[in-house]
C-alpha cells in the first residue's frame, strides 16, 4: 500500500503494551506521522471518558472512535460529536433476554454526555450482580429501574466464570436480533451496541470529517470488535497476539502489541 492518508488502531491489546503508557517508539512514530499531516483515529471500545489519558500519553489529541463505533468523540475539543444509542424499550427487551440467555450474568450500561466527563456519575452504571472485568472500576451501582431508564450507548453482560466466546453464543439467538454482540476481552464480557453500528461504521463516519475513503485508510486490531473496521479499512493489519478470527481476516499481520506492531508497520513511511 502506498503511504496512509489516515491510521486507525484499536488502543488496548493493540496500540498499547502491558501499561496505559504506549512505547516510546510508538509516540515517536505517531508524532512524526501527524506531523506530515496523516491523522490518527483511535477506534476503541472505551467510552469517551477513558480517551483523553490515552491521547495525552500519546501528545495527540485524536479523533476517536469510541464506545465500538456508537460514538465519535474529539479529543481536542472534549466534544461528543455524534452517538448512537439504544433506546429504554429496546433496553429493557435485551436486558430481559441477556439474563434469560446468560443466567447468572450481571449488566451494566454505558452512557454518554456532551464530553468525556459530562455527568461523569451517571455515564457507567451497573446493577448489585455485576463483577466488574477490570481492576479499579468506576462504575456505580444503582436499582434495576434506574440501570433501565434512560437511551444508553453500550449495554454490558459480565459472567466471572465463562468466556465471553461461550457468552456470545448463547446471547446471540436471544438478542442478536436488537443488538451487535461483540467483545474485546475474553474474560466473560460482552458488549451489545446498537445493530448496525460496529467500528467500521465509526470510522467510516471518521474518515468522511477527515475527507478520506476507505482505500486511503490503514486499520489495526486484534479482537472481534476491530473485525469490521478492519475488513472496511484499504489495508487492515492484526498484530500477532490477536484473535484467530482476526488474524484470519487482516490483510497482514505485524508483531505483537508488546514488540510494537504497530510502530513497525507505521515506521514504512513514517
Amino acid at each position: 500500500m502506498q503511504s496512509p492518508r489516515l491510521v486507525a488502531t484499536d488502543v488496548d491489546g493493540t496500540l498499547l503494551g502491558a501499561t496505559e503508557d504506549p512505547s516510546p517508539r510508538t509516540r515517536a512514530v505517531i508524532r512524526r506521522m501527524v506531523d506530515a499531516g496523516v491523522p490518527l483515529v483511535l477506534a476503541t471500545g472505551r467510552p469517551p471518558r477513558w480517551v483523553p489519558r490515552v491521547c495525552e500519553a500519546l501528545g495527540v489529541h485524536a479523533l476517536t472512535v469510541a464506545a465500538n463505533g456508537a460514538v465519535l468523540y474529539d479529543a481536542a475539543d472534549d466534544r461528543v460529536l455524534a452517538a448512537e444509542t439504544l433506546g429504554v424499550d429496546a433496553l429493557a427487551e435485551v436486558a430481559a433476554g441477556l439474563r434469560e440467555a446468560i443466567p447468572g450474568c450481571g449488566l451494566a450500561v454505558e452512557r454518554v454526555g456532551a464530553g468525556a466527563f459530562d455527568r461523569r456519575e451517571e455515564q457507567f452504571v451497573s446493577e448489585a450482580e455485576y463483577v466488574h472485568a477490570w481492576p479499579h472500576p468506576d462504575h456505580r451501582r444503582v436499582a434495576p429501574g434506574d440501570l433501565l431508564g434512560e437511551p444508553v450507548i453500550k449495554v454490558l453482560a459480565r459472567h466471572p466464570t465463562m468466556t465471553s466466546a461461550d457468552m456470545a453464543r448463547a446471547a446471540v439467538p436471544a438478542v442478536g436480533h436488537l443488538v451487535d454482540i461483540t467483545y474485546s476481552a475474553g474474560g466473560g464480557l460482552l458488549e451489545c451496541s446498537v445493530r448496525g453500528i460496529d467500528k467500521a461504521h465509526g470510522l467510516e463516519r471518521a474518515a468522511a470529517h477527515h475527507g478520506v475513503t476507505a482505500a486511503e485508510v490503514v486499520a489495526f486490531g486484534d479482537m472481534p470488535n476491530d473485525l469490521a473496521m478492519l475488513r472496511w479499512a484499504g489495508h487492515g493489519v492484526a498484530v500477532a497476539n490477536g484473535h484467530p478470527d482476526v488474524l484470519h481476516v487482516a490483510d497482514e499481520v505485524t508483531a505483537s502489541n508488546l514488540e510494537d506492531g504497530v510502530a513497525s508497520v507505521l515506521e514504512r513511511w513514517f
